[in-house]
């Protein structure tokens, strides 16, 4: 048997050993203290501290590590895993933003701005609630390729094609079709 075969087995057997451990033992009918404080101090410090920080500031002494890659583990605590999904949720509701609420608060900043005779504030909130509502598009054109070797019947057919290609987005007539017009 190879080490790679080797390895496979004792990973099958340790994961046997956890799932037989939870059969006889059986998952906890409820958190307990220092669960709860680990989900806590991992969401209420996201980014600011290691999973295994919060697990040893939690009481898990001795491997903390390990012990907070398996109190996030569905497989081996699910409750714990589940209460860190609701404390996500909450804290997301509580501070997460949403389209609504980003219009709202720019209208609200807009209406403020525009009593207090802060012009310039008031029109760039519209505008930002203008471009979180998609009525302005900001869109570049990026050529690559040396114009300079093209012939000027060659540049008059890029630019057509330009605008063939862009005519729902701009409001262009080219030249010819608007001699056209003018006739």
């Amino acid at each position: 048997m190879n080490k790679r075969s080797q390895a496979r087995l004792q990973a099958n057997i340790d994961l046997y050993g956890k799932l037989h451990y939870i059969q006889l033992m059986g998952v906890p009918k409820q958190l307990t203290e220092r669960q709860m404080k680990f989900a806590e101090l991992l969401i209420y410090n996201e980014g600011r501290k290691s999973p295994a920080e919060c697990a040893l500031e939690a009481g898990y002494k001795t491997r903390p590590r390990q012990a907070a890659s398996e109190l996030r583990n569905p497989r081996i605590s699910p409750l714990v895993v589940k209460y860190i999904g609701e404390l996500r949720a909450e804290v997301q509701e509580k501070y997460g933003i949403t389209f609504e609420k980003h219009l709202s608060e720019l209208a609200k900043l807009r209406d403020s701005s525009a009593k207090k005779g802060a012009w310039s504030a008031a029109i760039n909130a519209e505008v930002a609630r203008g471009k979180a509502g998609g009525l302005y598009v900001d869109q570049k054109l990026v050529m690559t390729g040396n114009l300079d070797q093209l012939s000027e019947e060659e540049l008059q057919a890029k630019m057509r094609q330009i605008l063939d290609d862009h005519k729902n987005l701009i409001n262009i007539t080219p030249e010819s079709e608007s001699k056209e017009l003018e006739e």
